[in-house]
């Protein structure tokens, strides 16, 4: 979850009506020169030897990292209560999950070679200050060690608020917060039906990147039955603000509906003051109408809409851009990967309109069944008489297509095809790296845990 970088304007004017909001989506819209990547990817720290995880505090901990990283790289440090909870600086924030996962939200690029340079950059950054200190990091989706008790938590307000929340409405939604670590890609539209196209694609193809980027199979210390443990998780984390999206593919769909949609998840929170305020399972609504319980006669700023799109979970995400989700973390070379794979499907016309061929005469039926499959059953889950693996080879064929229409070549002269290496080789073989973990752990590791955090670094 991306942390604010600025505080919200309680002078700034309120909102007057629905309206504003459609256009606050609406207003997203770029011409294609302009479209950009951003990428967010989170990784676990580890003490090395002991196997522990990092601390808030100490000399070994989160808040000397981020210091660490600041004094050394020019970093802005963003703070929270007195906390140094995140770092900024061009146009890219470096922020924490709940239980500590380090995370980079990549600044807006123009091609996915930048991206690689940019994860790049941070982790030799990262690693350069982390080694001083013993620190190391793991690419995984999910905490293979520590228990949910073991973990620590974040001196971020808007976390307790959450986790407290999360008890009440589904059962797996703090292992969520502490435990789990995911890379995902950000993507421009050029308009509404752009939009709405490249939101039931990615919807409907988001359960084939989860399984072509499964790496989650261990949990406390042993195996958990699952491939993607991660995308697991999300399916019992809180119906109201997760899932597929089904009303996406109305007809009609578009920003009003997903406005009227984000208005009827319920509230986290409210910032003022530099604080974050309990409001969670109130009413956006009722906030516009001056009905909000905890700020009686107040109305929202658009940064209090933008913040409360922050708190929604689909599998994918529309802000003024839209939010690829659905992968798990891993090792440094496959993050720029799933970038890849979404940039040659949505950013070229043919490819974007060969993907909506693929997936078109899916039913709701059929997506939901992928997603509730792919966790256990990765490239051999089923999908309208197709395997996840032919779906899988047929959108990455796309997708390395565009990517080479798309002309953006390296040092090397290769285009951004040559980022999806990884997930080709996958898709091919039908053996995700889940599964590879799993053939190790029951093989030459001899079931031994431990031996992820030599395997799996990043």
């Amino acid at each position: 979850m991306t942390t604010p970088t600025r505080e919200i304007d309680e002078s700034a004017p309120r909102i007057a009506g629905k309206r504003e909001l459609v256009e606050r989506l609406a207003g997203g819209a770029k011409p294609k020169t302009q479209w950009r990547i951003g990428t967010e990817h989170e990784k676990f720290g580890f003490i090395e030897g002991a196997l522990q995880p990092v601390p808030y505090e100490g000399p070994a901990s989160i808040k000397a990292l981020l210091e660490g990283i600041s004094r050394k790289f020019g970093w802005e440090p963003i703070i929270e209560g007195g906390y140094i909870i995140g770092l900024k600086k061009d146009g890219a924030s470096i922020s924490l999950e709940p239980g500590g996962q380090f995370e980079l939200s990549g600044a807006p690029l123009e091609d996915v070679h930048q991206t690689a340079a940019e994860i790049a950059s941070h982790m030799r950054e990262t690693r350069e200050v982390a080694g001083a200190m013993g620190v190391e990091f793991l690419g995984l989706g999910f905490s293979p060690l520590w228990s949910f008790d073991e973990t620590p938590s974040m001196p971020k307000g808007r976390y307790g608020i959450m986790k407290a929340y999360m008890e009440k409405v589904g059962r797996l939604g703090r292992q969520m917060m502490y435990r789990s670590c995911t890379v995902q890609t950000n993507l421009d539209f050029g308009s509404e039906a752009d939009m709405v196209k490249k939101l039931r694609v990615s919807l409907a193809l988001q359960p084939i990147a989860t399984a072509l980027f499964a790496n989650s199979p261990f949990a406390e210390g042993r195996t958990n039955g699952f491939l993607s443990y991660r995308s697991h998780v999300w399916m019992d984390t809180d119906p109201d603000r997760t899932g597929m999206l089904p009303f996406a593919f109305d007809d009609g769909f578009g920003f009003e509906q997903y406005v009227d949609y984000a208005l009827d998840v319920p509230m986290y929170f409210v910032r003022r003051a530099g604080k974050y305020i309990d409001a969670s399972g109130l009413s956006f609504r009722d906030f516009m109408a001056g009905k909000l319980p905890i700020l009686p006669g107040e109305t929202p700023a658009m940064d209090d809409f933008d913040d409360h799109l922050s708190t929604i979970f689909p599998e994918v995400r529309l802000k003024t851009f839209l939010e690829m989700r659905g992968a798990d973390a891993g090792p440094e070379a496959t993050l720029s990967a799933l970038s890849a794979f979404w940039v040659g499907l949505l950013y070229d016309e043919a490819a974007l309109d060969g993907a909506w061929e693929l997936v078109k005469t899916w039913t709701a039926a059929d997506r939901q069944s992928l997603r509730a499959s792919v966790p256990t059953m990765g490239l051999k889950a089923p999908v309208a008489g197709r395997s996840a693996q032919d779906v899988a080879k047929d959108a990455l064929a796309l997708a390395a297509a565009g990517l080479k229409r798309r002309k953006r070549l390296d040092a090397k002269g290769r285009d951004e095809g040559v980022h999806l290496a990884g997930p080709m080789e996958i898709a091919e073989s039908g053996v995700t790296q889940a599964e590879r973990l799993l053939e190790a752990y029951h093989g030459p590791w001899k079931r031994d845990i431990r031996r992820t955090f030599a395997e799996v670094l990043t």
